[in-house]
């Protein structure tokens, strides 16, 4: 039997509120970034809702729930290792508002 790949693609990805910024990283479903963001960004805000997780972005999505959030594709990068090392880099770069360090 064939092993499997271990390594996947990663797309790193720009969420856009109120002229405040995100930085993240998921998992690409296939060959679906986009839709692999939108997933992601969804699953942010149902989780800002239920948890009470005090991280800088879920208290800016609970004080501002009807905030217009856009997101965008920065990159897809291939391996775990890889992709967390750009996201540091991007980050460093970006100094994003809403990402909690």
């Amino acid at each position: 039997m064939r092993k499997k790949r271990s390594d996947r693609n990663y797309v790193l990805y720009q969420l856009t509120a109120a002229e405040e910024t995100y930085i993240g990283l998921t998992v690409a479903q296939g060959q679906a970034f986009l839709r692999s963001v939108k997933v992601r960004v969804q699953k942010h805000l149902s989780r800002a809702k239920r948890e009470n997780k005090e991280w800088t972005l879920y208290s800016f999505l609970r004080e501002n729930p009807e905030v217009q959030i856009q997101y965008e594709v920065i990159e897809v990068v291939r391996g775990r290792k890889n992709a967390y090392q750009r996201e540091r880099e991007i980050i460093a770069e970006v100094a994003p508002s809403l990402n909690t360090f």
